[in-house]
Parts: structure tokens; C-alpha cells; sequence
């Protein structure tokens, strides 16, 4: 063979390691993952892994190890002892049973037990009161609705660092599963009904949210970004969405009813599709939008309240582009708590 052939064979025998390492390492530097927790119940669920990982390894480490040895030693021609009445061992039968046995016991209690501590429906304590977040989930997009706040966007969700967030979830179309990694638990959206979670990011910084469910042609599109920001950056968020947002109207929720990503609905919209992200901010949202949805009734626009703007504020279509990135001043280390108060309209 030729010098050049050897190494084609070598890189082809990298390319699978290569592929491996990738997948192992999760999302980007920027966008941490599942290995690298960025609230508490990512960091509870990264710690259950690794207690888990720990206890399987006492059976499959073994068996790692012996299964060579045991092949070698009684290779054919080998010197291994030939002990043709040798027909079981008592001791050598419990211990194999035992083990497993054991660390099966102990892995469900153990699990139990974290599962129910870690119930997505159990509100986190904290030191302030929850910021309340209101999720549908459509073909291919998130609409996340801020109730107190009268604002909602598409394909981003910001939220306060050190305070937890609850959410109340549901689907306009199929069945879907809502998961930010970095921030841990992902719990199925389903249509007509209501999940509720709790999440907390202790840690700014910008996640990766996406749809784990498989549920039709086009639903790995279904991304959106986390931003986890200080108390200032959030407000401003808020106050940026307020004066510079277009209004969740019929026209607006019409387009957003439609299949497509949050890319078609920007296009629909007229606004600049450049930014990375594809991210819409509405100024105004309808009270009671999101259980009108919930309970797949006709939406009465004429009978919904729409929460005015602030007075003296323009109202512009934004998508993206330097205001989003105005969110987090410093982009991954500022860090502080929100009171709710603060992000009142």
C-alpha cells in the first residue's frame, strides 16, 4: 500500500472518533449544555448522572476487564487448567447475583427520591417571587407571553438570573417537548392542556431552547435562545419591547398560526430576516390570550383587553439585530437578582 493510502485509511479511521468527541461535547463554548449546568436544576441533574454513571460502573467495569482476560487465558492452545467436574461455585453464584441486585435497590430509591425533588410542578425557593412566563408552542416556533409585564416574544426568552421562573405551557398544534439544557427538565407541551415548570438560571449567559419531540417534518427548526440577564438588562429588555415592538394582533397571531419558523413569521411580518436568531418582540399581548389558546376556543379579539404602551413611546417592528444584544450588556458575566416591581409596565 501506498504512503498516501496508509494515511487516507488512518483519517478514515479518525472520522468516527472525531464524530464521537462532537457529539460528546454538547453545544458550543457559547451555548452551554447539559454538561455544563447553568441553574441549579441542570446542576442537580448533572449530579444524579454522575452518581448513576459511578454505580453502573461497579458491574460494567468488571466485566470490562474480565472479558479479555477470560478469552486470553482460555484460548485455544492456551495453559489455562482444565477442571472438567468444576460445575458451579456457590459463593462466586452470589456475588453475582448479589451485586446487581444491590445496586438495582439502591439506583430506584435513589431515583425516586431525586424525582420527586426534582418535580418540574414544585415552585424553587428563592428570595423573590417568581417571574411568570406563559409558553405556546406552534409549528416551528415559541411564543413567550409576559403577563405581568403585557409584553411577548418569538424565539427568544430573557429572563432575570438568581430568580426563578415559572411557566405555564401549552400547544397550539401537536404534542411537543419544551427543553432548555443548560437549565435542566424538559417536560412535553401538549394541546388543550396545561404544564406547568420551574426553572432558574444562576448564571447570564445565553442558552440554547429547543423541541425534543418529534412530531413532523420541520420540528428541528423549532430553536429559540435563552438569555439569562441582570435586573437593569432585563428592564430595558422589557422597555426596549414596549417602545420599539409591534402589537400581538389578529393580523400578527394569523401569521404566527401558520406553519413555519420563527424566519417565515418575520417574513410575513416585513421585518429584516439577518439577524441569527429571528427574534420578534411584541409590545402589546391580549389579557387572557394564552388560556383562550389553552382552551382552543375561538379568539374574540373585540373582547380582549389590550394593554396600551407606555405614553410617549414610538412604536417600531424589531427583529434581532444590536437591540437584542442590548439585553445582556456584557453577554455572559454580569450577574444580580430581579424584583418583580421593577418589571411592572
Amino acid at each position: 500500500m501506498t504512503g498516501q493510502g496508509k494515511h487516507s485509511l488512518q483519517r478514515n479511521r479518525l472520522y468516527p472518533l472525531f464524530a464521537s468527541l462532537i457529539l460528546l461535547s454538547g453545544c458550543r463554548a457559547d451555548m452551554p449544555g447539559f454538561m455544563n449546568p447553568q441553574g441549579p436544576i441542570a446542576q442537580a441533574q448533572r449530579h444524579h448522572f454522575w452518581v448513576i454513571i459511578a454505580l453502573v460502573m461497579i458491574v460494567v467495569i468488571p466485566v470490562i476487564i474480565q472479558t479479555p482476560l477470560i478469552l486470553w487465558r482460555y484460548r485455544y492452545r492456551g495453559h489455562a487448567v482444565y477442571r472438567p467436574k468444576w460445575d458451579m461455585s456457590r459463593w462466586l453464584d452470589i456475588i453475582m447475583w448479589a451485586v446487581p441486585i444491590l445496586i438495582v435497590a439502591i439506583l430506584g430509591v435513589y431515583i425516586w427520591r431525586q424525582t420527586h425533588e426534582l418535580d418540574p410542578y414544585r415552585p424553587i425557593a428563592g428570595d423573590q417571587p417568581p417571574l411568570e412566563v406563559q409558553v405556546v408552542g406552534y409549528d416551528w416556533k415559541w411564543l413567550f407571553i409576559y403577563p405581568e409585564q403585557g409584553i411577548a416574544t418569538l424565539g427568544q426568552l430573557v429572563v432575570p438570573v438568581d430568580r426563578p421562573i415559572s411557566f405555564e405551557l401549552t400547544s397550539a398544534t401537536v404534542l411537543q417537548s419544551f427543553f432548555i439544557p443548560a437549565l435542566g427538565s424538559q417536560i412535553d407541551v401538549m394541546n388543550r392542556m396545561v404544564t406547568r415548570l420551574h426553572l432558574e438560571a444562576d448564571h447570564p449567559g445565553r442558552f440554547e431552547g429547543k423541541n425534543m419531540q418529534y412530531n413532523g417534518e420541520g420540528f428541528h427548526r423549532q430553536r429559540f435562545v435563552t438569555r439569562a440577564v441582570d435586573d437593569d438588562a432585563f428592564n430595558d429588555f422589557v422597555q426596549r419591547t414596549r417602545e420599539q415592538g409591534q402589537p400581538l394582533d389578529r393580523d400578527a397571531y394569523a401569521i404566527i398560526a401558520q406553519k413555519g419558523d420563527n424566519r417565515d413569521v418575520a417574513r410575513e411580518l416585513g421585518l429584516n430576516t439577518d439577524d441569527t436568531d429571528a427574534v420578534i418582540r411584541f409590545s402589546t399581548v391580549p389579557d387572557g390570550l394564552f388560556h383562550t389558546i389553552m382552551a382552543g376556543s375561538p379568539i374574540d379579539w373585540s373582547a380582549m383587553t389590550i394593554t396600551p404602551p407606555q405614553q410617549g413611546t414610538t412604536r417600531t417592528s424589531v427583529i434581532g439585530g444590536p437591540s437584542d444584544n442590548d439585553t445582556a450588556p456584557s453577554s455572559d458575566h454580569p450577574s444580580s437578582s430581579h424584583d418583580r416591581k421593577e418589571a411592572q409596565p
